[in-house]
């Protein structure tokens, strides 16, 4: 299928790699024309303009929109409802609010248009290992698009089968849910990376404890001078606390133990905050994802070596770069 890509940041220009990668072709667009070049030069048709990009794109239309949440992406559709037809598919890829997507699906229905949102995770690895997508939509939609749906997806890989669920959607082992009507990705996604929170700030805490075992306040026969790399590294191997992010935690630490390179501030990208007030709306008690959200605030007055973990966590799996702060470096890379 032919897919128009705009926004070809970190993730956006991996998703038309692996897309052309598996026989797909692609039309891209970004207001960086380096950024249109190089993924021309990989075989993409680039486009110097809105206007070029739509007009290449073979009809029905589907053009993924890969922007940050926010005023970038409202302007961005807004400027495609203009210039596409009736039966053209509007993506949103990003980590938008699932309640613009309600309402930006109804207003681009009211144009004939289709509107889809994909809560994609993944980060600067989805080339490689794939991209979970959590996608709403109608289903006639959703169902057209499958074949780039399955081909971002990471597939069934080495994961064990889950017993009990022969006869349910295939799609779902695979790596992508249509989880519901327009809203309904975003809703999951957001929720996921409420729940992302909460497992980072569990693992920073309990790290930053580790590294404080050894200190003077504490008797001497209940010191413990450990070595945290070690115990990040044999964690992953059979106990009952694995996931990607403490494969990330161990990788970082192997490299440098103290963290130097991370100041520790530790921004918020907006889906902790909605999923809290997901939660104050259905009066559901998430003490947990609440208390990480409010460790982030904190992180930006002081900072501990738990901040610093999560740091090296977010570069790990988003690229994420810390804001500059006075007297400390970023991150390498």
């Amino acid at each position: 299928m032919q897919l128009g890509m705009i926004g070809l940041g970190r993730m956006g220009g991996n998703i038309v790699r692996r897309l052309m990668k598996n026989g797909h072709s692609a039309v891209v667009y970004d207001k960086d024309a380096k950024a249109v070049a190089g993924l021309a030069a990989e075989g993409a048709q680039g486009a110097d303009t809105l206007e070029e990009f739509v007009a290449k794109l073979e009809k029905p239309r589907t053009v993924w929109v890969m922007l940050p949440a926010g005023r970038i992406t409202e302007t961005t559709i807004g400027q495609l409802a203009k210039l596409m037809q009736e039966g053209d598919v509007v993506i949103d890829g990003g980590n938008s609010f699932w309640q613009d997507d309600v309402r930006r699906g109804r207003a681009l229905r009211e144009r004939g248009l289709h509107y889809v949102d994909v809560g994609t995770s993944g980060g600067v690895w989805g080339l490689e290992r794939g991209y979970c997508m959590m996608i709403g939509g109608d289903k006639q939609v959703v169902d057209r698009l499958d074949p780039i749906f399955a081909t971002l997806a990471p597939g069934a890989g080495d994961i064990p089968r889950t017993p009990g669920r022969e006869g349910r959607d295939p799609r779902i082992e695979r790596g992508y849910i249509h989880a519901g009507p327009v809203g309904a990705g975003h809703f999951v996604k957001m929720i996921h990376n409420g729940i992302e929170y909460g497992l980072m700030q569990a693992y920073a805490e309990g790290f930053d404890i580790l590294k404080n075992a050894n200190l003077e306040a504490l008797p001497p026969d209940h010191r413990y001078d450990l070595d945290i790399a070690d115990i990040a590294e044999v964690w992953r191997r059979g106990s009952v606390i694995p996931s990607w992010l403490l494969d990330l935690t161990a990788t970082a630490l192997a490299d440098s133990p103290a963290l130097s390179e991370y100041s520790g501030f530790v921004e918020d990208s907006g889906e902790g905050r909605w999923t809290v007030n997901a939660a104050i709306d259905e009066a559901v008690p998430a003490e947990v994802l609440t208390a990480a959200l409010f460790a982030r605030f904190r992180s930006r007055k002081e900072h501990t070596f738990a901040e610093k973990i999560l740091s090296a966590m977010r570069a790990g799996f988003g690229g994420h770069k810390e804001p500059k702060q006075p007297g400390a470096s970023g991150p390498k890379g």
